[in-house]
């Protein structure tokens, strides 16, 4: 996949700088974008019209292999002898100095997130360095090739046959005497459907950091995580946002289940939030703003009488956080869907997951993952949307 860095060469223009610097390993998605390479350690990414990396001799091999650009090692510039001489982190400083030397790069931007050791041990050596607050790089990922959303799309695919796992644990569930859910003679946790979630996905070649299992209480919270039993006629919500193990991309979907019966309160709010996200699909598409989008969604809520951050942002109870986030190789990413203005582009991969939060009653999501086209959207998911299972 060939990145399209026409805006990175823009921003090298307009500040009248030789090239762009990172220095961080691939877990930094703006790194892995700019240099094709996934490493745990970091190194060295310079970009001035052609892509260079600087690695250490371990990553060079590999690096010649999967790299974007050019490779040279920290030892072409004699890293140990200015380690020896000048100790660690000036050395290490000398190194990138001379690497940025020999492409004739005098002054470089870097993101605003650069280390700032290497940042004043750099400009010590007479390299200008000006941070770069508009996050270029990230600007540039928001808007997907091709190949990127074919990628997320096998990374939505295994999302999705984790979520039937959890759906499925749900519905061959029994709750006990006490409304305790017990599966294969075992009280149902949250930790253990996150644990099948996460097998699932391990054996579809994708991997994630944690889950959301939450229920009753616990879903008040959009972000708790969720522990301890699950329980009969209480909302579940269950939020998986994993990331391909080969290519990095991250997927997103949340479904609300409620084994059971939910009350009438929990059928009102699903109601209200299948209607609202329909309200943001109909509002999706390249060219409008992502507040337009985000606007959509509140109007649902406001006109039945629930607060949303739009029309208190002190709310606690209600719609209490944005419609949504750009995906790609982070999971919260450029554009925003929010009150922020920020045009959506042909390409562009964003969620809509609108919900309803209130601890006397627990908690309801539904978030589906899009591709912003011109004219409309493309849907990635072909997930349903039952409540009850």
């Amino acid at each position: 996949m060939e990145p399209d860095l026409s805006r990175l060469d823009d921003l090298l223009d307009e500040r009248g700088v030789d090239g762009y610097l990172l220095h961080d390993d691939s877990e930094l998605a703006d790194q892995r974008y700019l240099s094709g390479f996934d490493a745990p350690d970091p190194f060295t990414t310079l970009y001035d019209d052609e892509v260079h990396l600087l690695v250490s001799g371990l990553e060079y091999g590999r690096a010649r292999k999967e790299a974007r650009g050019s490779v040279e090692r920290t030892a072409d510039y004699d890293a140990r002898a200015k380690i020896e001489e000048y100790g660690d982190a000036e050395g290490h400083h000398r190194v990138v100095a001379a690497f940025l030397a020999a492409h004739d790069v005098g002054s470089v931007a870097v993101p605003s997130a650069f280390p700032v050791g290497l940042a004043d041990g750099l400009r010590d050596l007479d390299v200008e360095v000006n941070a770069d607050h508009e996050d270029t790089v990230g600007r540039i990922r928001a808007t997907k090739t091709e190949t990127e959303i074919d990628w997320m799309r096998e990374s939505q695919r295994a999302n999705e046959k984790a979520m039937a796992t959890a759906e499925r644990m749900l519905r061959d569930a029994e709750p006990d005497v006490d409304g305790v859910l017990h599966l294969d003679g075992e009280v149902l946790t949250s930790e253990r459907v996150t644990e099948e979630i996460e097998v699932s996905l391990l054996r579809n070649g994708c991997a994630l950091a944690e889950t959301i299992v939450a229920c009753g209480a616990d879903a008040a919270d959009p972000h708790d995580r969720g522990s301890g039993p699950l329980y009969e006629d209480e909302p579940i919500i269950v939020d998986i946002f994993p990331h391909s193990k080969e290519t990095g991309y991250f997927a997103d979907m949340t479904r609300t289940f409620c084994v059971g019966e939910p009350s009438e309160t929990i059928r009102e709010w699903y109601g209200l939030t299948e209607e609202a996200m329909d309200a943001a699909f109909e509002v999706l598409e390249a060219g409008v703003s992502g507040s337009a989008v985000h606007d959509a969604v509140c109007d649902v809520y406001e006109g039945a009488g629930w607060p949303t951050l739009r029309s208190d942002e002190s709310a606690e109870t209600g719609f209490i956080h944005s419609t949504g986030h750009g995906v790609g190789l982070d999971i919260h990413e450029y554009p925003r869907v929010s009150t922020a203005e920020n045009e959506l582009e042909d390409g562009m991969v964003v969620t809509i997951e609108p919900g309803l939060y209130d601890p006397e009653h627990g908690g309801v999501r539904i978030e589906d993952i899009a591709v912003v086209r011109e004219g409309g959207y493309e849907n990635l998911m072909s997930y349903g949307r039952d409540l009850v299972v």
